[in-house]
């Protein structure tokens, strides 16, 4: 595990040179927020990493219920039966098994590793719309990547934590861009309409700091996010833009 600190944002990325998979630790006044559970053998790191910065884990955010996301949750649960567990209202459904679409969704089948029904014994206390507040940070909606994928910004700084909405792996890229290096978020994005429309949305905040699922954190981001933007425009024919307007396993 490669263990990055920017500001009040610090990085756990697990297998960093092959497939990196990130979740974060920010902190906060009170003690630490966790964004992301990264994969099912991940538990113990965390606690340890935590355990050095000795602050306590009050609350773990979920920016939405893929697999390498949600992975060592009950792990994490069990050794901290306190803390508070958050996710979207909508990504709740995909936690507990549940692949179905609402009637005003685009019918594209939702893609990656969604777990299997009622195969995670943890249930979220709090379930996120956009606009709430989870200490300092603010719940973005940002689907695309799945129907309830949510971004989280932190108000003091600014840092933006955006799940799967873009990568930094093998290119900056909105989530459902293919990047030969590391294809594995767009092949797993449910909607390109959806992500696009999202990835807008995020620009518009203007964060200091882009930190992702898949890859290494990005200071100064807005350039690098403008490009990637511009790139699936190209791609998909800008059809997010002209139809909805501007302003989600991996």
């Amino acid at each position: 595990m490669r263990i990055t600190k920017k500001g009040s944002v610090i990085q756990l990325a697990f297998l960093p040179a092959l497939f990196p998979v990130n979740c974060y630790l920010v902190e906060e006044e009170d003690g630490l927020t966790l964004i992301d559970a990264a994969l099912p053998y991940s538990g113990k790191a965390i606690l340890r990493a935590v355990g050095r910065l000795g602050k306590p884990i009050g609350r773990i955010v979920l920016t939405h219920a893929h697999e390498d996301h949600i992975g060592a949750l009950d792990a994490l649960k069990k050794e901290l039966p306190d803390a508070r567990v958050f996710i979207s209202a909508r990504d709740a459904r995909l936690l507990a098994g549940d692949r179905s679409l609402e009637k005003n969704e685009p019918q594209t089948p939702v893609k990656g590793g969604v777990p299997k029904r009622n195969s995670v014994t943890t249930r979220p206390d709090v379930l996120l719309n956009d606009g709430d507040r989870i200490g300092s940070l603010l719940a973005v909606s940002a689907p695309g990547h799945t129907p309830g994928s949510m971004a989280f910004f932190d108000t003091r700084d600014r840092s933006l934590v955006a799940g799967d909405a873009f990568q930094t792996r093998g290119g900056v890229a909105v989530s459902g861009v293919m990047k030969p290096w590391f294809p594995f978020p767009a092949l797993a994005t449910w909607d390109k309409d959806s992500a696009l429309a999202s990835a807008r949305r995020l620009l518009d905040l203007r964060p200091t700091l882009l930190a992702v699922g898949h890859g290494r954190m990005l200071e100064a981001p807005e350039s690098a996010m403008r490009q990637a933007i511009a790139e699936a425009e190209d791609a998909w024919g800008g059809r997010s833009i002209t139809k909805r307007g501007g302003g989600e396993h991996a």
